[in-house]
């Protein structure tokens, strides 16, 4: 069973940012809180986009070392 604690609380605010953020660019509208009326393929849209980011940006990352 998942743990739904977040491991670092104060980045609580910026992970729903950056959710916020990658279903703005894949074009799925959230509200905060809770979005159980969207469907499976926005919310895993939603969350592939935020996994693409994070891999860019470690590629990115790893670029300029």
């Amino acid at each position: 069973m998942a743990n739904s604690k977040a491991m670092v609380p104060e980045a609580k605010d910026a992970l729903e940012r950056f959710k916020m953020e990658a279903a703005s660019e894949v074009g799925v509208t959230l509200k905060q809180g809770y979005n159980g009326d969207i469907t499976a393929k926005q919310a895993g849209s939603v969350g592939g986009q935020m996994v693409k980011k994070m891999i860019e940006s470690y590629e990115n990352s790893i670029k300029t070392k």
